[in-house]
């Protein structure tokens, strides 16, 4: 491990009133190149490639393509690519969405989304994260659900990684304001009734007062895609 328990705790710790600016600095400091940012190009996204950029710090940006995102969120990509130079390193399932489909049978996350998940966004993380130390993800408390108690550093054992969320006590009005304040380009579905934005078959909008993830996987128990939950047996 790159970290031991009690050094995550205690960096926790130290961390939990220091702005996501600090932390940022402090993980490219510490772990360089063994170092990567998940994008899935909702606001948090937004708000990291902003701040890297304002801090001129480098970062490995990678990008899980399922191949069944919505087009706003391909365009929100490409805007943010354009207004920041980024270089992003997409990774993609190891079999097109026609390929599941004669493998699986059709429209799989609608019968197994759980396994849907495991193709198209657990298994491709584990090869995005060979070689890594440490993770940047966009994980809020704000969110809800599992996410609730997140810290701003953890340990993923399962994967061997040290886990940073420098956002996890931003709220939602955090997140807008500092969109707004910066004027960074965000995904326009937010402003459509979208807290929450995954794949296109698995995603819809919420009516307000519904907790902010409802519209992931509606009418299902499943509430997480399975990147921020421990690995299961014969994942990754």
């Amino acid at each position: 491990m790159p970290l031991s328990r009690p050094d995550v705790e205690r960096l926790a710790e130290h961390f939990e009133s220091r702005p996501a600016e600090e932390l940022l600095s402090w993980a490219v400091d510490s772990f360089r190149d063994r170092l990567v940012l998940t994008c899935s190009w909702q606001r948090q996204s937004s708000v990291f490639v902003h701040m890297l950029h304002e801090l001129d710090l480098t970062v490995r940006i990678v990008e899980l393509d399922t191949g069944l995102l919505f087009s706003e969120t391909y365009e929100t990509r490409d805007r943010l690519v354009e207004r920041y130079d980024l270089d992003v390193e997409r990774v993609d399932p190891l079999r097109t969405v026609a390929q599941q489909a004669d493998s699986e049978g059709s429209e799989l996350w609608t019968r197994d989304p759980d396994r849907c998940c495991a193709l198209r966004k657990v298994e491709p993380l584990s090869r995005a994260l060979v070689g890594v130390d440490a993770w940047i993800t966009g994980i809020r408390r704000a969110q809800g659900g599992t996410r609730a108690e997140a810290r701003k550093l953890e340990l993923d054992e399962t994967r061997g990684v040290v886990k940073l969320q420098p956002l996890a006590d931003w709220s939602d009005e955090d997140v807008q304001g500092y969109l707004f304040a910066h004027d960074v380009p965000y995904n326009p579905l937010h402003d459509q009734g979208y807290p929450s934005i995954g794949c296109v078959p698995c995603t819809r909008a919420v009516s307000e007062g519904e907790d902010p993830r409802a519209g992931r996987w509606a009418g299902t128990a499943k509430t997480e895609c399975g990147l921020h939950l421990p690995l299961a047996v014969g994942e990754g």
